[in-house]
């Protein structure tokens, strides 16, 4: 029997016990691959690390290296909280608006052989759809709107479902560029007429890349009925509270920007081929336990590996990096130029550690009063981990 016992339950365990032989009895991509050998590889010898002594007590420790691959659950927290610290830089002094586009899961097989072609359909269709609404004179807006897309694909069952998580400030530059133009505090766009507009541009988008050979249907499906029928059902676009303030808005992002699939504090347990963990009810809101065989959970966790280089995270409008070095300052004068806004902080991953977790990582664990100094590096050991 296989089991893991007697610590934090983790998809890296998973992965040992039943990895090999689900490598064995399916075909996966190079990138399914390589997440799955990063994510067992990860803090472990294999990755090396370096050697620590403390200066008082000479006691010692090793601390093996990160993997850093994004879909690991245990590598986005560092790296959350770096990047929440360069968007300090970019916060506004106005309220934010969360709107989420959702596709209908008909499109999920379609979407699973093209992940890269379609997905990136959506970022744009989103920010065609959100820009033409801030053009049209009946919103009282007509300027350029500013917005962080941030692509989920995922439900809390791991199941497939593909959705756009979008922050967006509360206005728009004006095109003349000296205004900034103010939206409702609780409106920003009427979200029926919203998701009327993304899907006639989502499903052109998608017959045009169709017709040029650019994505590829199963046989089995009937790309023209498929479109008639998707055109005819209701798209789902969710208006979210508004934001206040630019501190909300960076909470916010700490919750969604660098999620993976699954957290290793959801799993329960792993046990005679079973995994369980924990997920959301929203409709009852409560919290339920699901239990999958293993080979079903890493099918569902594979299911959200991205293709090589894929922008998970993107910026439009005013807030495109090839614009937001000259927009950023003049919006923060044209808003409220007395507006005191959270500012970047220069810190190392030690005084990071202590910020977000009150933990002293230089700190010796055995006599409590010396610090852990680097001795000695350790190299990476190159064993067959499949």
């Amino acid at each position: 029997m296989k089991t893991a016992q007697n610590k934090q339950t983790e998809v890296a365990d998973i992965f040992r016990l039943y990895g090999a032989d689900y490598r064995q009895s399916k075909s996966l991509s190079y990138g399914q691959i390589k997440v799955m050998r990063h994510i067992k590889e990860c803090r472990t010898a294999v990755l090396g690390g370096h050697v620590e002594r403390c200066n008082t007590c000479s006691f010692e420790r090793i601390a093996y290296n990160s993997c850093r691959n994004r879909h690991c659950p245990k590598c986005q927290a560092m790296a959350k909280e770096q990047w929440l610290n360069d968007r300090k830089a970019e916060l506004l002094p106005c309220g934010y608006f969360h709107l989420v586009f959702t596709l209908p899961h008909d499109l999920n097989p379609v979407i699973l052989g093209n992940r890269k072609q379609t997905l990136t359909l959506l970022f744009s269709a989103v920010n065609e759809t959100l820009q033409a609404f801030a053009k049209d004179p009946q919103w009282r807006l007509e300027g350029q709107l500013g917005f962080i897309a941030v692509l989920h694909t995922w439900s809390q069952t791991l199941i497939d479902h593909f959705h756009l998580h979008c922050l967006i400030p509360g206005g728009v530059l004006a095109f003349t560029k000296d205004k900034w133009l103010p939206a409702s505090e609780s409106f920003l766009f009427r979200v029926e007429s919203l998701a009327k507009e993304f899907r006639k541009r989502y499903l052109r988008k998608l017959k045009n890349a169709y017709r040029k050979g650019e994505i590829h249907v199963p046989q089995a499906i009937a790309f023209d009925d498929m479109l008639r029928s998707l055109a005819e059902c209701q798209w789902i676009v969710y208006a979210k509270r508004p934001f206040n303030g630019p501190q909300q808005v960076l909470e916010y992002l700490g919750r969604y920007t660098h999620r993976v699939a699954i957290s290793n504090h959801r799993i329960l347990s792993i046990a005679h081929g079973k995994v369980a963990f924990t997920y959301r009810d929203p409709e009852r809101k409560t919290v339920k336990v699901m239990t999958l065989a293993a080979e079903e959970f890493i099918r569902r966790f594979l299911l959200h590996v991205l293709p090589k280089s894929f922008m998970k995270i993107r910026y439009f409008g005013f807030l495109a990096h090839r614009n937001k070095k000259q927009t950023i300052p003049l919006l923060r004068k044209l808003i409220n130029p007395k507006a005191k806004l959270p500012e970047k902080i220069k810190e190392t991953v030690a005084q990071m550690m202590l910020r977000l977790t009150g933990m002293d990582v230089t700190a010796c664990p055995e006599c409590r009063k010396g610090r852990m100094i680097k001795i000695r590096a350790l190299p990476k050991r190159y064993l067959n981990t499949s």
